[in-house]
């Protein structure tokens, strides 16, 4: 007759297994550096922030703050009376409104057609499977690299010589090239490891490249264009130099330029140009915002499969 564990002697039971490890982590000291890192590295986060903010909260403090003021109590100083003038001096002296719609027209178009030509490049050397594919994502990682100044000299003869000089379309073209120089790097190495299984198929239905292109990968590195889309368009916006040289009257300019038409050889208006650059800036605030949530989702839409 077999004999139970309760019908055991006293002292003679079964042991015990040993206790295994606390599902809710290690020992309390463990838990106590863990949340003292975390600490640490929240308060470095807000130093961070504090850093990036400083100059916009001192550009937000002299924008309306009136020139005596400024000169008397300097750029740190709260202002002792809100002075608008500075930003309607702004909006009238460089006729902000064209200003506005010139680099929105500019920066739009550009941030499509560079993602266009972005994923039509990527397309044929990612997919396509070209012959020198390494030499030429190489050749467009180079194009990234070389600085402006080294290209503007031949950029505006091209342009004068073929009609466009002082035109937006000639600053369109040129940075529609420039940007989809990093697109096209981007979205090659994306669809460099493309699912060749989905190609397959697609191929087996009767589908051409032209099918296979937009209904089969565009859906599928759509948040990566997205976010190509967000990035071609603010850089687009801050651009300064190759804007300047190309486009030389007030009807063509961008608000770039138009800032730095305030600055004079010998004087500068700070209050008037601390408004002009938190006005400025608001249009590129505003893009942001409304497509945060689309970045965020392109951002992370390859770490989770």
């Amino acid at each position: 007759m077999s004999t139970t564990i309760e019908n055991l002697p006293a002292g003679r039971g079964v042991a015990a297994p040993p206790p295994g490890p606390d599902p809710r982590g290690s020992r309390p000291d463990a838990r106590h550096r863990r949340g003292a890192a975390r600490w640490f590295v929240l308060a470095g986060a807000v130093v961070v922030a504090l850093v990036i903010l400083a100059p916009m909260l001192i550009m937000l403090l002299n924008a309306f703050k009136s020139p005596t003021d400024y000169s008397q109590n300097g750029p740190l100083s709260i202002p002792t009376s809100l002075y608008f003038d500075g930003v309607v001096n702004f909006w009238t002296r460089v006729d902000f409104p064209v200003k506005l719609w010139n680099s929105f027209f500019i920066s739009a178009v550009v941030a499509v057609a560079g993602t266009v030509l972005s994923l039509l490049n990527a397309y044929a050397i990612g997919v396509g499977r070209i012959k020198g594919r390494l030499g030429i994502v190489l050749l467009f990682l180079l194009a990234n690299m070389l600085p402006q100044e080294a290209l503007i000299y031949p950029l505006f003869d091209m342009a004068r010589q073929v009609g466009l000089s002082n035109s937006q379309w000639s600053v369109i073209i040129i940075f529609t090239v420039i940007q989809s120089a990093f697109g096209t790097y981007l979205l090659a190495s994306v669809l460099g490891t493309f699912p060749p299984a989905l190609l397959e198929a697609a191929a087996l239905d009767g589908a051409g490249r032209w099918r296979i292109l937009w209904q089969v990968v565009f859906p599928i590195v759509r948040p990566t264009l997205m976010v190509l889309v967000i990035f071609f368009f603010i850089w687009t916006w801050n651009e300064f130099f190759i804007p300047l040289v190309m486009l030389t009257t007030n009807d063509t300019q961008t608000i770039p330029i138009a800032l730095a038409s305030l600055q004079g050889d010998r004087m500068m208006d700070a209050p008037t140009t601390n408004a002009g650059a938190l006005v400025s800036l608001i249009p590129a605030l505003v893009f942001f915002l409304i497509f945060q949530r689309t970045l965020t989702r392109g951002v992370t839409a390859g770490a989770v499969k």
